[in-house]
C-alpha cells in the first residue's frame, strides 16, 4: 500500500515534487543505514517542510551562498543534520550523492552534525540543543542593526537588507532552558523577521515526551509575546501531510512584521516506515534493513537500490539554481539603486563584509595616565564609548549588569522598540544598546548569531563567575572560529564582600581549556585599551576579556623601564627587565596581579637577584607566537619562574616547568575587602618574593624537581 501523498495543491506540488520529496525520506534511510549511526527519523517526517522551505519559501540562491540579500536557514535540530544536508544537495549548494554517502564519516562534507565553514549553505553549527534557536535570535537582531546602519528610511520590507530567519526546532531544542531565554527576549524586542518552526513529534531519545514534556508550548510562546500558529498533520485521526497549510502559515507569519512567529506543526517521526513510525526507535539509530525496504516499497521506491535518485528529480530540484539566480537578480536592482543614493553608507558596508577597520581607527583609544589607579572595568567602558563614533559596527549590552561591566556606550541609545524605553534607558528599533536581562546562557547564543550574521561586532557582559551559564554557547562559537567578544568583569576574589559564590577562582583555567577561546586579562587601563585593539584586529574567534572589579596602579609606560602595553597583542611580553639583562629570575602575572611581580621585583633587586618581569594577559595569544619571540620573553635557561595569579594554578604548570612555583588560589574565597583577602590567602608581594628563592633554589638543584599542583579544597576560604 503506498502512503499518502502530501498535500500541496495550493503551493503547485507536481508528481515531480512528490517524488522527490520521497526520494528525501528513502535517502534519509539509506544514508543513516551505511554508516551504522545517526538519526533518520526526523528527516524523514520532516522532508516535506525542508523541502517547502527550500524549493518554495526561502529567497535564497545556492550559486552564491554568500548573498547579502538571502533568507537565512538555521537547523536548530541539528541531530537530524540529512534534513539539511538533502536539501543542500537538492538544491545544488555542492553536496552530490556520494557525500550522502560519506555521512558522519572521516573527511565527509556531511558530518553528524551542520558544521559552520565545514559544509557550504550551513549558516551555524548546530548540534547542542537549544542553541541555533537561540543563536536564530542574535540572526534576527542583528538583520535590524544594520537595517538602522544601512538603510533606516526605507518602509517595511521594501529595503535590501530585508530578509527572514527560518528555524527548524525540535522538541529537545524547547526543553533545554537556552531557548526559553532566547525567545523571551525575541518577544521583547518584536523581531518580526524571525520566524520559528517547531516539529512537534512528541519522541526524544527515552521515547514518548509525556514523562518530561507536558506544557502547552504554543501558550507558552504566545506568553512570550510571539505570533503563535499551529498546523496538526494528525487531525481527523488520517495522518494527512498539508502541505498547504503549513505554507498559508508560514505566508502569515511573514505578513507579521511586529512580533516573532512561531509555527507548531504535529507530525509523525519517521512517517511512512511501517513499524518504526511514532517510536524513539526510529529517533537516535538507523531503521534496519527490513524497516528500510519496508519505506521504500510503502513510497514505491525498488527496495533493492540504494541512494537512487532519478535523473528527473535532481533535474527538477536543480532549478532552485535558476530561482535564486533570478530573485539575486531582482534584489540586485534595488541594492544597486540603494548604493547609487547612499554613497557613504556603501562604504560603510564594503568595509564591513571586508572585515577591515577604518584608517587611524585606533588613534580614538584613549591613554591612561600614569600614577592613577583604574579597574579595567573602569578603562574599557572608556574605549567602549571613545569608539563609538569610528566603529559603528561595535555594539553590545550586558546581562543586567551595565553599570558594573561598564558595557554602555555613553550617549547611544538601546537597541529596544520605541515603546519598551524606559528612564534609565530610551532607544529605538535600530539602537545601539543591548539589554539581555539576566540571561547568560542566551546572551552567548545570541553573540554568535549576531556575529554570524556577518557585518558587526558584538561584545555582552556579565560577572566572571556567571561566565559558567554561557559556557554551551561559548564552547559552540569557539568551535565554529566565531570573533565574538564576552566582557567578564569582577574577575577574582578582588571583587571582595559578595563573597565565594561571586569570586571566580577555577574559572580562568577552565575557560583557557576550551580550544579556540582567546582569554585577555590585562594588568592595568592601557593594557585594557590594547587589549581591545588586538580583539577588535582579531576574526579568528572568541576573545573574553576578564577585568577587575578594584581599582589596579596605571604602570608608567616607557619610562622607569615600564614597557609600551602594546604588546598585549603578542600574548605576553617583557614588562620590566632585569637590571643585569639576564634574569636570574622572571616573575609571570595576570590582570591585578602584575602589580604585586612589580613590587617583588623591587626587593628581590634590591636583593642582587636580577629579576624579570613579565605581563601575560593571553597564554592563547602567547602560544601562537614565533619560537623565537617566545623563547626572547621565556629563555628556556631561566628555570626559575614564579606566576602569579588569584586562581588555581592549573594552567601554569606547563610554563613554569619542574623549578617554577605558583602564587596561586587553590580554594574558594570568602566574604570580606578583597585587601583583606589578599593578605590572608596569601596573594602578596612577599609570599611571590619567597616563591622566587625557592623556585631559584629548586632551579639550582640538579635532581628534578617534583613540585605539582596542590590540592583543591571545598567550602569557603575563611574556614580552611
Amino acid at each position: 500500500m503506498n502512503a499518502k501523498a502530501p498535500l500541496a495543491q495550493q503551493v503547485g506540488w507536481t508528481e515531480l515534487d512528490r517524488k522527490a520529496v520521497d526520494t528525501v525520506r528513502v535517502l534519509a534511510a539509506d544514508a543513516v543505514e551505511k554508516v551504522g549511526n545517526g538519526h533518520p527519523g526526523t528527516a524523514i517526517s520532516l522532508a516535506p517542510a525542508a523541502y517547502l522551505l527550500y524549493q518554495n519559501v526561502m529567497r535564497h540562491n545556492p550559486a552564491d551562498p554568500h548573498w547579502l540579500g538571502r533568507d537565512r536557514f538555521i537547523l536548530s535540530a541539528g541531530h537530524s543534520s540529512l534534513t539539511q544536508y538533502i536539501q543542500l544537495y537538492l538544491s545544488g549548494y555542492g553536496l552530490e550523492l556520494s557525500d550522502l554517502e560519506a555521512l558522519r564519516t572521516w573527511g565527509s562534507a556531511t558530518p553528524g552534525h551542520p558544521e559552520y565553514k565545514h559544509t557550504t549553505g550551513v549558516e551555524i553549527t548546530t548540534g547542542p540543543l537549544g542553541q541555533g534557536l537561540s543563536s536564530a535570535v542574535g540572526f534576527a537582531m542583528a538583520a535590524r542593526r544594520e537595517r538602522g546602519l544601512f538603510d533606516p528610511e526605507a518602509a517595511p520590507g521594501t529595503s535590501p537588507f530585508d530578509h527572514f530567519v527560518y528555524v527548524l526546532a525540535s522538541d529537545g531544542d524547547l526543553q533545554e532552558g537556552v531557548t526559553s531565554e532566547a525567545s523571551s527576549i525575541a518577544g521583547t524586542q518584536k523581531l518580526g523577521n524571525l520566524i520559528a518552526i517547531w516539529d512537534d513529534n512528541h519522541i526524544s531519545i527515552e521515547g514518548d515526551t509525556e514523562i518530561a514534556f507536558t506544557e502547552d508550548v504554543v501558550k507558552r510562546y504566545e506568553a512570550y509575546g510571539w505570533h503563535v500558529q499551529f498546523v496538526d498533520w494528525t487531525e481527523g485521526g488520517e495522518y494527512t501531510e498539508n502541505v498547504d497549510a503549513l505554507y498559508a502559515a508560514i505566508e502569515e507569519a511573514k505578513k507579521v512584521t511586529d512580533r516573532p512567529s512561531f509555527i507548531g506543526l504535529r507530525t509523525i517521526i519517521a512517517w511512512p516506515s511501517p513499524t518504526k513510525q511514532n517510536t524513539h526507535g526510529s529517533h537516535g539509530s538507523k531503521l534496519g534493513t527490513d524497516e528500510v525496504r519496508g519505506l521504500k516499497e510503502v513510497l514505491g521506491f525498488d527496495p533493492s537500490t540504494s541512494f537512487d535518485v532519478a535523473p528527473e528529480v535532481i533535474e527538477h530540484t536543480r532549478k532552485a539554481v535558476e530561482r535564486g539566480n533570478a530573485a539575486q537578480a531582482e534584489w540586485d536592482t534595488s541594492y544597486q539603486a540603494w548604493r547609487a543614493a547612499n554613497p557613504d553608507r556603501a562604504a560603510l558596508l564594503d568595509r564591513l563584509v571586508a572585515h577591515e577597520l577604518p584608517a587611524d581607527w585606533a588613534e580614538q583609544l584613549p591613554v591612561f595616565e600614569a600614577g592613577k589607579s583604574v579597574a579595567t572595568r573602569a578603562a574599557s567602558g572608556e574605549v567602549l564609548s571613545a569608539l563609538a563614533s569610528v566603529l559603528p559596527e561595535l555594539w553590545g549590552g550586558s546581562a543586567d549588569l551595565a553599570g558594573s561591566n561598564n558595557t554602555t556606550m555613553k550617549g547611544e541609545p538601546s537597541f529596544i522598540p520605541a515603546e519598551r524605553s524606559t528612564h534609565e534607558f530610551a532607544g529605538n528599533e535600530f539602537g545601539r544598546t543591548l539589554h539581555f536581562g539576566i540571561r547568560e546562557h542566551a546572551m552567548g547564543a545570541i553573540l554568535s548569531g549576531i556575529t554570524l550574521h556577518g557585518l558587526t561586532r558584538p561584545y555582552g557582559g556579565t560577572f566572571f563567575t556567571f561566565s559558567d551559564y554561557m559556557r554551551g554557547a561559548v564552547r559552540l562559537a569557539s568551535l565554529m572560529g566565531v570573533p565574538a567578544i564576552y566582557v567578564w568583569t569582577h574577575d577574582s576574589i578582588g571583587l571582595g564582600e559578595d563573597g565565594p559564590t561571586h569570586q571566580p577562582v577555577e574559572h580562568l583555567t577552565a575557560l583557557r581549556a576550551i580550544p579556540g577561546l582567546a582569554i585577555v586579562r590585562p594588568a592595568d587601563a592601557n593594557e585594557t585599551a590594547q587589549a581591545w585593539k588586538a580583539t577588535l584586529e582579531r576574526h579568528d574567534g572568541p576573545v573574553g576579556l576578564v577585568l577587575t572589579r578594584q581599582n589596579v596602579p596605571t604602570f608608567p609606560r616607557g619610562e622607569q623601564g615600564f614597557a609600551s602595553a602594546e604588546g598585549v597583542a603578542k600574548g605576553a611580553y617583557v614588562l620590566l627587565e632585569a637590571s643585569s639583562g639576564t634574569p636570574d629570575v622572571i616573575l609571570i602575572g595576570t590582570g591585578s596581579e602584575v602589580q604585586l611581580a612589580v613590587e617583588a621585583r623591587e626587593q628581590l633587586e634590591a636583593a642582587g637577584i636580577a629579576t624579570r618581569v613579565v605581563s601575560a594577559p593571553s597564554l592563547e595569544w602567547f602560544a601562537e607566537q614565533d619560537e623565537a619571540y617566545r623563547e626572547s620573553v621565556l629563555p628556556k635557561n631561566v628555570r626559575a619562574r614564579v606566576s602569579v595569579e588569584a586562581g588555581i594554578a592549573l594552567s601554569w604548570h606547563k610554563i613554569l616547568g619542574e623549578a617554577g612555583r605558583a602564587v596561586s588560589l587553590e580554594h574558594y574565597g570568602a566574604s570580606a575587602d578583597y585587601e583583606t583577602l589578599y593578605r590572608e590567602f596569601g596573594i602578596t608581594t612577599e609570599a611571590v618574593v619567597a616563591a622566587a628563592k625557592e623556585s631559584l633554589a629548586a632551579a639550582g638543584d640538579s635532581t628534578p624537581g617534583t613540585e605539582s599542583a596542590a590540592p583543591t579544597a571545598s567550602g569557603t576560604g575563611d574556614q580552611q
